[in-house]
């Protein structure tokens, strides 16, 4: 401690030591100290003197800081000093925060080559980075910021060089991702940045990133911050997608089937009040309307755009992007980057096209969102991007979209021209756009015009009958008369901006109109002044900017040449290039048909469909007209060298092939109608199918209830059979009617109980009557005394009412025996009538009938087994046999219906026997009361039973005496 007091500068006598002296005594003390504590200042110390002398730390402790990383991976403290001291040696952005105040006067380059050379230092040892991956992972604040820190520094100064030294690394990709889900959000925020840095310019590690559920934690973060009004860590996750997912089709592919496309509807949801936007959020909503385009790009694969344009359309993302085109008080230049985002998003997409055609702008009258673009388009007073960026939306509208385009040229023709005059259609402004004064105004309309006719010679047709007023007394004139005349006296007219790019739009429009359509060319020509006019342009010698108009014009003339069809005498092909060999030289017209593709501004055109230009002044050519030019400048140059004999070779070949197209057109429309009649009836016969299969199981099913009748028929045949040789069986009646055998064995063990009962107190009660009987008997012999008898008279008289009160109990005890004996024999006879009754009544019944029924059913499977053979063969049959098994099935219904009233019957016969039975039974019951009562004696069956069981045991008795 009292050297770093010294080196810190504390009293000293003597001279003070440099910079570079304090610093190599700090790196002996990192070095050859044996204290922790002591190693652990001196880092400090360089942390602290790392800033102001970045070039001696980094030459003299760089090594000793790394091996500080190696061995001191205990101690936390000092493993952050040495990566903070890393990190500000290798960095440039603090040197460039003070390079104002600082008193050495070093340029940026030589700043970026000192944090470079010191990274390529610390890199050369692929250790080195592997070690800063391992103490990323530690969870410690001060090892874990301060290495994400350096990481970062690192990929910046040597990028290519770091990413590969961790993709080799095993998990190297991972262990950084983990950097996201931290808890403490300046780590998370400082690892945004990090994978930023390693992600730019390298798909194989884009591709990690992306599997290891980077989509899923950036959308967490952006939508937790609050989306577009979060602050710059939004911006920071929307510039980590934009490197995972630009010109990545495999991350975009992902980014589409992983449904994260719907998670970005929420991003652009404004409200009424648009006023007052911040900075920050400017900047994140370009972001994510920019991320949006990267899905949909022209450059990406057709097939991966147009299934993220649908994607967007079916999560109601198109919906909200046409919200913010029409709302009101959105910053110009989101609304500009807005318009750009609709355009790339329909572009070619037939779907999304028709919504963009539907959507109205929140005006009053409604008018549609094109219109209103347009507006904006020919309005000088708009920003000049605001005005590339309509027509970029015009055009992506009508890219691939014959329905879009007719819409547009109809609004030309005269018979869909409003007369009133209450709303502007699309035709007018662009009309109005074409024929106006300023410069800018005419290329756009004369482009937006082009795009109209693109690839479509109907349109090119019909534009042709498209007539306007040019002044009041004058016949109207043709829209391609109008645009002529105007490129004739391009220079007599006063304009705004360029007078070349007038010329040069109107030329666009004219090849594209008359390309690939020969009626186009004979009303081109039918003109005297236009082939003159073309031939005086293409033969003077002009300056530089005039030389693009020699070379439109010298392409519109060659179209005028390879398109026609000599319908006209005086503009014949080959009077036409004996025209141009005696005015202009077809070495001449060559070389000035050459000045188109040469020229600066067309190869800028043709590198994307956008229009993007710097100036007004370089918006020149259109996109898809050098696609035109590049189709149509070899095929001039060579049909301006033909002879007359080649031309009518062409011609035939020509022929030949529109007869060969006309052919192969009939046969295609033949094909069509014929795959149209075979769709029917592949149609018809899945139709047939069907109902071939519901009738099938229909006659299964009525195969199955006629299987089930036939077995309910066998069933009643064979109990009718048991019925009539036995229908004195108790056991099998029972099990007729359903009944258990064991609940009848239970009520039989329950009567045999009280017979053994009633049995023994009858025996009781003889042999009381048997006693009562000697008493009286004895009584009336004795003859002895007065006071003798009078005895035996009271002791018989009290003995005898004890025998009459015992037998009044036991008689009441038998009547109430009798009474449970006679319920559970009206039970048991109810239930031996209610099976051998009905079956009794209905025996004669149902055999009269069962061998008709067995007829009819055999005769009824058979018709069946016929009509499930005819289906299977003839199909044209399917009505008829469904008729016979619907009479079929209504027989059956019948015969059902029949059997089931005849059962209702029997019930209710059944219903009726066992009340008569009742009846009967409680009036025998109530008969037998009064003889009993009466005095008579009854002998009910059970007690001839019993008397009967007596004899016999008697007659047995004899026999074994004998």
């Amino acid at each position: 401690m009292n050297f770093l007091r010294g080196v810190m500068g504390g009293p000293s006598a003597g001279p003070q030591p440099s910079g570079a002296d304090t610093i190599q005594k700090l790196c002996d003390r990192v070095a050859s100290s044996t204290l922790l504590d002591d190693r652990r200042d001196a880092v400090r110390a360089l942390k602290s003197l790392s800033k102001k002398y970045r070039l001696e730390v980094g030459i003299q402790a760089m090594e000793h800081l790394i091996h500080v990383l190696q061995t001191d991976r205990s101690d936390s403290e000092i493993i952050g000093y040495a990566l903070d001291t890393l990190y500000n040696v290798i960095s440039n952005d603090l040197e460039e925060e003070e390079q104002d105040d600082s008193e050495e006067e070093n340029s940026a380059k030589q700043v970026d080559d000192l944090g470079s050379q010191f990274t390529e230092i610390f890199i050369k040892q692929q250790e080195n980075v592997t070690l800063l991956l391992t103490l990323v992972e530690e969870f410690d604040f001060h090892v874990r910021w301060p290495g994400v820190k350096l990481l970062t520094s690192l990929l910046k100064q040597q990028g290519p060089q770091v990413q590969q030294i961790i993709l080799v690394s095993p998990m190297g990709v991972s262990r950084l991702m983990d950097l996201l889900a931290d808890s403490r959000e300046v780590i998370r925020n400082d690892g945004v940045l990090l994978l930023q840095q390693l992600t730019k310019s390298n798909a194989a590690i884009q591709k990690i990133v992306a599997f290891e559920n980077a989509f899923e934690r950036l959308l967490d973060i952006i939508t937790e911050e609050g989306n577009s009004d979060g602050g710059i860590v939004v911006e920071d996750c929307l510039l980590l997608l934009q490197n995972l997912l630009k010109n990545n089709n495999s991350n975009q592919n992902f980014f589409k089937e992983g449904s994260y496309i719907q998670r970005m509807k929420p991003w652009f949801e404004v409200g009424d009040d648009n006023c007052g936007w911040s900075a920050q959020k400017v900047t994140n909503l370009h972001l994510m309307l920019q991320l949006v385009r990267v899905l949909v790009s022209p450059t990406n694969p057709p097939g991966a755009t147009s299934s993220c344009q649908k994607a967007m359309f079916h999560c109601g993302l198109l919906q909200q992007l046409c919200t913010i085109l029409m709302a009101t008080g959105v910053p110009a230049d989101i609304l500009t980057e807005t318009i750009n985002t609709v355009s790339e998003v329909i572009r070619g997409c037939q779907t999304n096209q028709d919504y963009f055609a539907s959507v109205n702008a929140p005006s009053n009258p409604p008018r549609p969102a094109i219109v209103v673009l347009l507006m904006s388009m020919v309005n000088e007073r708009q920003p000049f991007v605001l005005r590339c960026a309509v027509l970029y939306c015009f055009q992506c509208f009508l890219y691939k979209n014959q329905k879009g385009q007719g819409e547009i040229v109809s609004t030309l023709l005269p018979s869909t021209i409003d007369a009133t005059g209450n709303s502007v259609s699309a035709g007018q402004l662009l009309c109005g756009g074409l024929f106006s004064t300023d410069s800018l105004s005419n290329w756009c309309a004369a482009v937006a015009l082009a795009h109209a006719l693109q690839e479509n010679a109907t349109l090119k047709e019909q534009l042709l009958r498209v007539q306007l007023a040019t002044s009041i007394g004058n016949p109207p004139v043709s829209l391609l008369q109008q645009c002529t005349n105007i490129l004739s006296q391009g220079d007599k007219i006063d304009r705004r901006g360029s007078k070349v790019q007038t010329r040069v739009g109107l030329l666009m429009l004219l090849c594209t109109w008359l390309s690939n359509c020969s009626i186009a060319v004979t009303h081109f020509l039918h003109n005297p002044a236009n082939v003159p006019f073309l031939t005086g342009q293409i033969a003077e010698n002009l300056g530089e900017e005039e030389q693009l108009v020699q070379g439109l014009c010298a392409l519109l003339l060659g179209i005028s040449i390879y398109y026609n069809d000599n319908s006209l005498e005086n503009y014949r092909k080959e009077k036409l290039k004996q025209l141009i060999e005696k005015r202009i030289g077809r070495e001449n017209f060559i070389e000035k048909l050459g000045f188109i593709s040469k020229h600066e501004l067309y190869s800028r055109a043709a590198q994307k469909p956008q229009p993007s230009f710097s100036s007004p002044d370089h918006m020149m050519f259109d996109h898809e007209f050098t696609k035109l030019v590049k189709e149509l400048e070899g095929v001039i140059s060579k049909a301006i060298y033909k002879s007359s004999e080649e031309d009518k070779k062409e011609e035939e070949v020509k022929k030949t092939l529109e007869q060969h197209d006309n052919i192969v057109t009939h046969y295609k429309k033949v094909i069509r109608e014929q795959d149209q009649e075979l769709e029917e009836l592949k149609q018809r016969i899945n139709t047939l199918t069907s109902q071939n299969e519901q009738l099938q199981a229909t006659v299964t099913q009525q195969v199955s209830q006629i299987q089930q009748h036939k077995d309910q028929y066998n069933l009643l045949k064979v109990q009718l059979g048991k019925d009539t040789q036995h229908h004195n069986s108790h056991s099998d009646t029972f099990q007729m009617n359903g009944i258990q055998t064991e609940e009848v064995s239970k009520l039989k063990e329950e009567l045999e109980e009280w017979k053994n009962k009633h049995e023994l107190l009858q025996g009781q009660l003889r042999e009381k009557d048997s006693v009562i009987e000697k008493l009286n008997s004895s009584q009336l012999e004795m003859g002895t005394t007065e006071q003798s008898s009078q005895m035996s008279r009271s002791g018989g008289l009290e003995h005898n009412s004890e025998l009459q009160k015992e037998l009044e109990m036991l008689r009441s005890q038998i009547q109430l025996q009798a009474a449970e004996i006679s319920k559970l024999q009206m039970e048991n006879q109810k239930l031996q009538n209610a099976t051998t009754d009905p079956v009794l009544g209905d025996s004669g019944a149902t055999a009269a009938t069962s061998s008709e029924l067995e007829a009819r059913l055999e005769q009824e499977i058979k018709e069946l087994k016929s009509e499930v053979k005819a289906l299977s063969e003839e199909k044209e049959s399917l009505k008829q046999h469904l008729d016979s098994s619907s009479s079929t099935v209504a027989i059956l219904q019948d015969e059902k219906s029949k059997l089931q009233r005849e059962v209702a019957e029997s019930k209710k016969e059944q219903d009726d026997l066992l009340v008569l039975l009742a009846d009967q039974d409680q009036k025998i019951s109530a008969l037998k009361i009064k003889l009993k009562d009466l005095g008579v004696p009854v002998e009910d069956e059970d007690d001839i039973e019993s008397g009967d069981q007596g004899d016999e045991d008697e007659d047995g008795d004899e026999e074994e005496q004998d």
